[in-house]
């Protein structure tokens, strides 16, 4: 029975889970169990059944009991049967659960997007590299060692690990070598293999311990996950040179986004940049840095990561979100060397590592030169959408305010004091998803400038949208 249920599976290439009643005959059993597949959405329309002779194998009745059991049910209308086609579950345009129309009621409708999204946080998804990924991944698959398919390493593959250090070297300033890089699957993801002390099992420790300064504008998201490991944030002012970080005390650990502060936009001037580092070698700190776009600088050449400085006193945690696809759900960590254990113990079980054909086809990506010339491309094009931006608001909105630096996939708007509220509800009412700066202030923030204002998204709308998507929002920016 082994044998020919394994020949059959080779012989089809389709499987099919059939639970056949006790009773009634097996021809009424097989009857009954493939119309309940169908009835309840396992077979959908269109689905090629097996052939006789496999299914019969499979579940150990005769072949004719299914060439019988098959006729009943295209008689009824539940298969349909064509020479060279094949069985096939019929198509039809009512559902055949009689309590369809009941169903249909309780299913939740899927809300329609905004007419135009302004959001902050995504690259433009039709921008996505499609042929030059396909060569990539097929390129990697084809020359991938046999161990690529196995169980592998917790700090990700070697090829990817290499290929990143060489990059990282050489268009962000970062000093480290492979075996100090560790694969995770995001920022976020990152942060939970830092500060989670349950993330890799109860055995295992945290990396990093609070409380942790940070910006006093940031994302929501990773606050709250800092909150729930625990962790108290502890917010740092900002003004035009960015952080404050004289006023770091007895923190353990700073979080920056130094490059292109989010989402006020605005860079670390080069002495707090050494201030920080100095901290932490002073007090025994880290900083950790965010360098979630440090490649989209558009005025000047992109300022080197702040880790170059100290490499034992810097966490450097990048990713692909921003630069290619959050859908990749691939990113690094440049660790100093103490800390490089610990990570690859909390990342524990395999089921947290990234997926390995992404890993190798995002290292042929880098390697061949790919990577480069679509940051490129992207940076032409967000600089390009970056000044339409600008372009109208001194057309249409001159007393709007455009500040930070040129750089990123982002802009605040600044905001007359006391619209911000009305402005988000006036474009929310008319089909544009943007955010008020307000939401991402730091909820224990005090002192300092708290201004009203918008953070548009500009590399979020496809190409064709982006026009009318300007259009709209300047037509719901207050008046002078």
């Amino acid at each position: 029975m082994g044998d020919s249920w394994v020949n059959s599976a080779e012989r089809i290439g389709v499987d099919l889970h059939l639970e056949l009643s006790a009773t009634g005959g097996r021809r009424a059993a097989l009857i009954r169990a493939l119309r309940d597949a169908v009835r309840g959405g396992r077979l959908a329309p269109g689905t090629r059944l097996p052939p006789y002779r496999s299914l019969a194998a499979d579940l150990g009745v005769a072949r004719n009991t299914v060439a019988d059991a098959y006729a009943e049910l295209v008689a009824e209308g539940w298969l349909t049967a064509r020479q060279g086609s094949g069985t096939r579950v019929a198509q039809r345009a009512e559902p055949l659960n009689v309590s369809s129309a009941r169903v249909a009621k309780t299913v939740p409708v899927r809300a329609r997007g905004p007419r135009h999204d302004l959001r902050q946080g995504t690259a433009d998804p039709s921008s996505f590299p499609r042929a030059a990924w396909a060569a990539s991944y097929r390129r990697a698959v084809e020359q991938a060692p046999n161990d690529a398919f196995g169980p592998g390493d917790p700090a990700g593959r070697i090829e990817l690990r290499e290929a990143l250090a060489a990059y990282l070297a050489r268009a962000r300033g970062v000093r480290t070598e492979p075996a100090r890089i560790v694969i995770c699957s995001g920022f976020a993801h990152a942060l939970r293999l830092l500060f989670h002390s349950d993330v890799g099992g109860p055995r295992h420790g945290r990396v990093l311990r609070g409380p942790l300064a940070v910006e006093s504008y940031g994302l929501g998201f990773h606050r709250e996950l800092l909150a729930a490991a625990s962790v108290r944030t502890v917010p740092l002012p900002l003004d035009e040179d960015g952080a404050r970080v004289e006023g770091l005390d007895r923190e353990r650990a700073v979080l920056l986004t130094p490059a292109h502060q989010f989402p006020t936009g605005g860079p670390l001037h080069p002495s707090r940049r050494a201030a920080v580092v100095d901290w932490a070698r002073v007090r025994g700190g880290v900083v950790l840095e965010d360098d979630y776009d440090g490649e989209f600088r558009y005025d000047r050449k992109p300022v080197g990561a702040v880790q170059g400085l100290d490499p034992e006193r810097v966490v450097h945690i990048g990713s692909v979100s921003k630069s290619l696809s959050p859908a990749l759900r691939l990113g690094w960590m440049v660790l100093p060397e103490r800390y490089v254990d610990a990570a690859l113990e909390a990342k524990g079980e395999r089921e947290a590592w990234a997926s390995v054909p992404d890993q190798l086809a995002l290292a042929d990506f880098i390697s061949s030169g790919s990577y480069d010339r679509h940051v490129r491309r992207m940076r032409q094009r967000y600089r390009a959408r970056r000044d339409r931006l600008v372009a109208a608001l001194a057309a249409h909105a001159p007393h709007i305010e455009v500040t930070g630096i040129a750089a990123g996939l982002h802009a605040v708007l600044r905001l007359p004091p006391g619209t911000e509220r009305s402005v988000v509800r006036a474009a929310a009412w008319r089909g544009i998803a943007l955010d008020g700066l307000a939401g991402f202030r730091h909820p224990r923030a005090t002192g300092g400038d708290a201004p009203d204002g918008l953070v548009v998204g500009y590399a979020t709308p496809p190409e064709h949208a982006y026009a009318a998507a300007v259009e709209a929002l300047c037509g719901v920016l207050p008046p002078a």
